[in-house]
């Protein structure tokens, strides 16, 4: 199980996901702007830009993050989380072991575990060290062509698990408060965010999702 100590166990809202921006200026000056909106999580992800560009962009939003108490996740690397200072990392299934990076960040980082529609990868990233879990995708998806299908039960059922549920995968403002309400702490937006026409009303719109 995560450690006693991790500090966003409580964590809830918006998951902020990065797009594949490789001008890293544009990249800030769209981030920026919704940091501040109530964001807890912004993930940098970022899936055409060499090693050299990803230590610059992710130093430079641990810079943005630190001055909007944001916490930042870097996706797939924990070395360079590492390396930036970063809240913490998130792998899929073949990005690496979670036991290693919980050793490598420490106890009271952030490692995250994508668990696509499997409960019991769930329970097996937990146990070894995953301090939340994410679901999906519940819906089609415009960044992931092809991605399993998660259902809304699977959010009940990781409930026991005792960590924070990322529900992603094709949410949007219209269709999120259902899988909210069964049980998705966070919800990981890009392309409905970052695509839209007035991102920041965007994100309020998600973010009035999670208004009881």
């Amino acid at each position: 199980m995560p450690p006693a100590s991790f500090p966003h166990a409580q964590a809830r809202g918006v998951y902020l996901i990065t797009p594949d921006e490789t001008d890293t200026a544009r990249l800030l000056a769209q981030v920026q702007p919704l940091l501040g909106a109530g964001v807890p999580w912004l993930q940098y992800r970022n899936k055409l830009a060499d090693a050299a560009l990803r230590l610059e962009q992710a130093t430079a939003l641990q810079g943005l993050c630190e001055q909007a108490g944001v916490a930042l996740v870097i996706n797939d690397d924990a070395a360079l989380a590492t390396a930036v200072g970063a809240a913490g990392v998130h792998l899929g299934e073949d990005d690496g072991d979670i036991a290693a990076a919980r050793a490598l960040l420490g106890p009271d980082a952030i490692v995250g575990a994508s668990c696509y529609d499997q409960l019991a990868l769930a329970q097996s990233a937990v146990t070894a060290g995953a301090s939340y879990v994410a679901f999906g995708a519940f819906f089609p998806s415009r960044t992931k062509a092809n991605t399993r299908h998660a259902d809304a039960a699977l959010l009940h059922g990781a409930a026991m698990l005792g960590v924070p549920r990322v529900a992603i995968g094709g949410l949007t403002p219209d269709n999120a408060a259902p899988i909210i309400a069964a049980g998705a702490d966070l919800i990981a937006v890009i392309s409905g965010v970052f695509q839209a026409p007035d991102p920041r009303a965007a994100l309020r719109a998600y973010l009035d999702c999670f208004q009881d």
